[in-house]
């Protein structure tokens, strides 16, 4: 009989996540690199801890859900192992068994690790727990280019919203972390986009079988980039996301995840060649596609929104952890202090600037009244010494209020817009149906 265990060890510290698929368990003594210089100044390394990867791995979830479109209970709980590292290059591991009633995961990782592998053990074991669902003995083959696809999206999209970090400070007892975040509001594929225009793109043969440099991503990323550049494509396709989920699902019942893939895309290609052809045509617009042209209506206004709305980590006390929270710039004037204003309210006004001209006519009006109000709080330019003499002497509350208006009034002008863009979508759907 098949009888399911947990062991407690009397120095290891545990932790649940919200949902109950994750349950994290770590040893108290941590790996001595993590004060490393070479650690603490490496952004692309993250220090781990049983309650920060509980909330990791179900940000993890959600994300990686959403661009799929899944959803359902999860059926399959997934146990995280933290180790001390005693590298900084160490490996992660992912183990499925099979129970009487349904498949387990568990997954083996030191507690410092790079931000590529954290992305990929999570979205690996989360994809074979969405394909295992309802698999029997067999459990499910996730193609390398699909599991990496997809965590290259995550990396790409807000990683200090979904990945979180040990804090590598304390200052007057309350633990500091700095988060250095890279929008991308532009092109989402920009690192992408670099690194295909210097080198050619993996053929699909090639992306099916990575080799370990590829995989290690000492080939200067050429895979990671064709891979999420693939995923992309696939999900851009008339129900791409529904034909992935489809693809999983057949997974279990294959002895190899090429039947899976050719049986579901069977009527975008017909044959292995028409997805060599597809696939080169592909790689070939997309290095020479001008990543500058202008966003729609619809999407101007998501990036606006999406700029004017930044996270911000807050504690409620020094031994709490970290909350993420979105403000607006009207709640940076009115709650937070001088220094954490300005450095708010300079994000949003370099964004906006990056935005503007990509942005479509009727919203880069408004953009550029945004830019203004920001710019004249800030000081004439923004420049460095007009932002050092606002925040060693800030508007007071009172003086900031004609600023606060003026970003009521544009926020108002801003619903309006939406509402005429959401109508003038429905209409254009309409004609078409």
């Amino acid at each position: 009989m098949a009888a399911r265990a947990q062991m407690f060890l009397p120095n290891a510290i545990s932790a649940r996540s919200l949902s109950g698929q994750f349950a994290v368990i770590g040893e108290r003594q941590v790996s001595p690199l993590g004060s490393l210089p070479a650690v603490l100044t490496n952004a692309s390394l993250i220090r781990l801890e049983p309650a920060l990867l509980s909330i990791t791995a179900e940000r993890v979830k959600e994300a990686l859900w959403r661009e799929l479109g899944a959803g359902g209970q999860w059926r399959g709980q997934i146990f995280l192992a933290l180790r001390p590292a005693r590298s900084l290059d160490e490996d992660v591991f992912v183990i499925s068994t099979r129970f009487n009633d349904g498949w387990s995961y568990r997954v083996e990782l030191p507690d410092i690790v790079s931000r590529t592998r954290l992305s990929r053990a999570l979205t690996s074991v989360l994809l074979l727990e969405l394909a295992n669902r309802n698999a029997g003995e067999r459990s499910a083959e996730i193609p390398a280019w699909l599991v990496d696809g997809l965590a290259q999206e995550l990396l790409a999209d807000s990683p200090a919203k979904i990945f979180f970090t040990s804090p590598t400070k304390i200052e007057n007892r309350v633990p500091i972390n700095r988060s250095i975040a890279v929008k991308r509001g532009v092109d989402p594929l920009a690192a992408a986009r670099r690194v295909l225009q210097e080198r050619p793109g993996l053929t699909f043969d090639q992306l099916s079988w990575p080799d370990d440099v590829q995989m290690s991503g000492t080939d200067g990323g050429v895979y990671f980039a064709s891979a999420q550049l693939f995923v992309s494509d696939l999900l851009q396709l008339k129900s791409g996301a529904a034909r992935l989920r489809a693809m999983l699902d057949a997974l279990p019942q294959v002895y190899n995840w090429q039947t899976a893939f050719r049986t579901v895309f069977s009527a975008e290609f017909p044959t292995p060649l028409d997805l060599e052809k597809w696939w080169a045509l592909q790689t070939v617009s997309f290095v020479a596609r001008d990543a500058g042209l202008q966003w729609t209506p619809a999407v101007s206004l998501e990036k606006l929104d999406e700029i004017l709305s930044v996270p911000v980590e807050f504690r409620s006390a020094s031994n709490d952890l970290a909350s993420l929270r979105e403000i607006s710039p009207q709640d940076a004037i009115r709650t937070l202090d001088s220094v954490q204003q300005a450095a708010v309210l300079q994000t949003i006004l370099r964004d906006l600037q990056l935005a503007q001209l990509r942005m479509a006519a009727p919203l880069a009006a408004l953009n550029d009244q945004y830019r203004r109000v920001l710019a004249a709080c800030l000081g004439e330019n923004s420049s460095a010494t007009a932002l050092r003499s606002w925040v060693k002497n800030p508007p007071r509350k009172a003086g900031a209020g004609d600023t606060l208006k003026k970003l009521d009034a544009l926020d108002a002008q801003r619903r309006a817009l939406e509402a005429s863009v959401q109508a003038d979508v429905l209409t254009r759907q309409n004609r078409h149906n």
